[in-house]
C-alpha cells in the first residue's frame, strides 16, 4: 500500500451508504486495515476478528456429522467463511449476502479474503435477504435445492438480536423464526449467532425454548484502535 488511504468502494444500499476503505494505522507502526462503514458507522475492521472466527469454531464444533454443509449468513470481510473452509470437514458453504456490493468485493479481490473464498469450489455466494430464505414459508438457503438441509447455520448481520441493521429482521428472533430456522437444520445441526452486546438472558432462554440446547460464550480481544478489551458474545444453540 502506497498511500495512507484508499477508499475501495463505495455505493448507496437499501440500508445505507455502504463504503469500504483501506488505511495505515499510524498509531500501530501503519499497520494495513480494512474497514466497513455504513454511513458514519463502523461495521467492521480487519483489525479484530477473533469474534467473528470464533463464530465458525464454536458453531462447527457443536455438529457431529463427518461432513458438514454449511451456511453462512453475512459475508462482510470472510472472516467467519474463511474459519469454516479451514476445517476439512465442511463439504460446501453457501454464504447469504444481501448486499451484491459486499460479493463484488471479493470477486474482484478489493479484500484479503476476497480470492481465497472465490476460488474454493466448496464455497458459494447467494445474493439473497438471509433472513427472508431462513423464515419464508416455502424458501431455502439454497436457491438450486429449496429443501436442503444443513449441519450448521452461522450468523453474523445484526450487532445483537436486540440492536438491528433493520427492523423487519426482528421476528427472526422471536419463536416462530427460530423455530423456521430449525427447520432448515438436520438433526444434531447447530445454529450459531455473534452478537456485539453482553449475553441476552431473554433471547438465551427463547433459543432454549426451540433447541435442544444452548449456551453463550464470550470472546475477549484486544481491540487495537480503543487500546483495550473488548468483547463479543457467541450464542450456540443445537438441534436435537
Amino acid at each position: 500500500m502506497d498511500i495512507d488511504f484508499e477508499e475501495l468502494d463505495y455505493c448507496q444500499t437499501p440500508i445505507g451508504e455502504l463504503s469500504l476503505r483501506r488505511r495505515r494505522v499510524l498509531s500501530m507502526d501503519g499497520a494495513e486495515a480494512y474497514e466497513v462503514k455504513l454511513g458514519d458507522e463502523f461495521l467492521m475492521s480487519s483489525l479484530f476478528n477473533e469474534g467473528e472466527i470464533a463464530l465458525a469454531t464454536l458453531g462447527l464444533a457443536a455438529t457431529d456429522a463427518d461432513q458438514l454443509d454449511v451456511v453462512v449468513g453475512g459475508l462482510g470481510l470472510g472472516y467467519t467463511a474463511a474459519a469454516a473452509l479451514d476445517l476439512p470437514a465442511v463439504h460446501s458453504l453457501l454464504v447469504v449476502e444481501a448486499l451484491e456490493a459486499v460479493i463484488g468485493w471479493h470477486r474482484r479481490g478489493l479484500v484479503p479474503l476476497g480470492a481465497r473464498l472465490s476460488n474454493d469450489p466448496r464455497c458459494r455466494f447467494v445474493h439473497a435477504d438471509f433472513f427472508a430464505l431462513a423464515t419464508g414459508a416455502n424458501a431455502g438457503f439454497d436457491p438450486q435445492a429449496p429443501a436442503r438441509r444443513f449441519h450448521a447455520v452461522l450468523l453474523d448481520i445484526d450487532h445483537s438480536p436486540a440492536d438491528l441493521l433493520h427492523e423487519r429482521h426482528r421476528g427472526f428472533y422471536q419463536q416462530a423464526g427460530l423455530r423456521r430456522l430449525r427447520d432448515r437444520l438436520h438433526p444434531g445441526g447447530a445454529f450459531a449467532l455473534w452478537s456485539n452486546d453482553p449475553a441476552d438472558d431473554a433471547f438465551l432462554q427463547t433459543l432454549r425454548a426451540n433447541f435442544a440446547a444452548a449456551e453463550a460464550h464470550v470472546v475477549t480481544f484486544h481491540n487495537p484502535l480503543l487500546d483495550r478489551e473488548a468483547a463479543n458474545t457467541v450464542y450456540v444453540a443445537r438441534n436435537a
